[in-house]
């Protein structure tokens, strides 16, 4: 009886507890980018930014911040975390994994578990406290207002 109501509780806060899974799994990745392009919170590998262009590392950093950030505020959730995803598997394929086969051996860790994550959030969407839910329920609000306004009135009605 007790693991029923403990069960149900889980089950209504699901849908926060994936929105808080969204939003940190974004900030993290968008700090990742912010520190390659910018040099904040250490910089990229220890220092610095990574060179304006260079490939894959600046396109991975423009990746990781805005793809980070869309996913932290929740618009446009499922394509941004699927380009996120991409781009961390192409990292851990061509970056870790020639050096050995399991992520703790060759250092990518970051790479395959922000892959998995946002390969999660593709699926899942992006649960509760997300941006693109305010600009839905605008859009429904809007299309019922214009369907109420384009039916014809019917005073008469038999």
């Amino acid at each position: 009886m007790a693991s029923q109501g403990l069960s149900s509780r889980l089950d209504r806060a699901q849908p926060y507890a994936l929105g808080l899974f969204r939003i940190v799994v974004g900030l993290l990745f968008a700090c990742h980018g912010a520190a390659s392009l910018f040099g904040v919170l250490g910089g990229a590998m220890g220092g610095g930014t990574v060179p304006t262009g260079s490939w894959p590392g600046w396109y991975a950093a423009v990746i990781q911040l805005v793809g980070g950030g869309l996913v932290l505020i929740g618009l446009g959730t499922r394509a941004a975390a699927f380009a996120a995803s991409g781009s961390m598997a192409y990292a851990y394929f061509k970056v870790h994994q020639p050096e050995a086969l399991f992520p703790l051996q060759n250092g990518g860790e970051a790479s395959a578990i922000f892959c998995w994550a946002f390969l999660l959030l593709v699926f899942t969407g992006p649960g509760a406290l997300a941006l693109h839910r305010l600009f839905a329920s605008r859009g429904a609000t809007t299309e019922k207002k214009k369907q109420q306004h384009d039916e014809p009135a019917t005073a008469f009605a038999a």
